[in-house]
């Protein structure tokens, strides 16, 4: 599922990947910034705590976005498809000027919003103007091509990744979240060589990167953005790899980037600021 169109004329809003576990309480600068770009005081954020199970998710992001000045912060408690079908819920995303993806299960995620009136509202709303954040499960679900599964390690293999659909937010990355703290550096590599078309994002806990309406993104956070590059790929061996079968990858660029650095999705290009 590629983006939504964008109007003549238009700017799409900010894709936000959060990489999971970030700061609520005692210098929450990813949510700041995201409510300062959604209208500040004035902002009117939705929340989707569909990845979770636990009840309690979106209501305890409702206070969240209350203790950071955010007048109007409404979770919709999306379970089924059947929700995610409501013509309420859709009138209330249409409201928004931010959209905040919790975490849990991006399976669940991709299950039960996929192809539903509310997922087909935040693409569309986003590609209007409207920001979008995700943490953890809900960053991991806004590209094309989304991560499901795969082991943890160092190293690329075979069999090192799952992809299924995602919600197609973003077209020209692949990410992963969690990614130091989960040792995430092999599947990433690996979603990269299946086809070397787009940049790999790993994204640390307590880090966002903040995807403009230009495609250039900036760090915000504690952690680092680790970038994988195949613009310069001269050799993968992943087609005749064999199961769990290390894999050879020649040219790849690696940057790891913290706060307030800078890439270009557009140019490949990365800077410290």
């Amino acid at each position: 599922m590629c983006p939504a169109k964008i109007a003549d004329g238009g700017e799409r809003g900010f894709v936000i990947p959060i990489g999971g576990a970030e700061e609520r309480i005692d210098d929450p600068v990813i949510l700041q910034r995201f409510v300062e770009l959604c209208g500040g005081s004035d902002a009117n954020i939705v929340i989707i705590p569909t990845a979770s199970q636990l009840e309690e998710t979106g209501p305890n992001y409702e206070v969240v976005f209350a203790e950071l000045g955010v007048a109007n912060a409404v979770s919709l408690p999306i379970t089924t498809r059947e929700d995610a079908q409501r013509e309420d819920y859709v009138e209330e995303l249409a409201k928004a000027t931010g959209i905040f993806i919790t975490g849990g299960n991006q399976l669940r995620l991709s299950t039960i919003l996929g192809g539903t009136p509310v997922a087909q509202s935040i693409r569309k709303l986003n590609a209007a103007g409207v920001h979008v954040a995700g943490t953890s499960a809900g960053a991991a679900i806004m590209p094309e091509h989304m991560i499901a599964g795969g082991a943890s390690g160092s190293l690329p293999n075979e069999q090192g990744v799952i992809f299924a659909p995602g919600l197609g937010l973003l077209s020209k990355v692949i990410l992963d979240q969690h990614f130091s703290q989960r040792n995430r550096l092999g599947r990433l590599l690996s979603a990269v060589s299946y086809n070397p078309f787009a940049s790999g994002l790993g994204i640390c806990e307590d880090t966002a990167a903040f995807i403009g309406p230009d495609n250039v993104l900036e760090v915000v956070g504690s952690g680092n953005v680790t970038v994988v590059d195949p613009s310069d790929l001269q050799h993968s061996s992943m087609a005749e790899a064999r199961s769990q079968e290390s894999i050879t990858l020649i040219g790849l660029k690696l940057h790891m980037l913290s706060s307030g650095a800078r890439y270009c999705l557009n140019t490949r290009e990365a800077s410290p600021e």
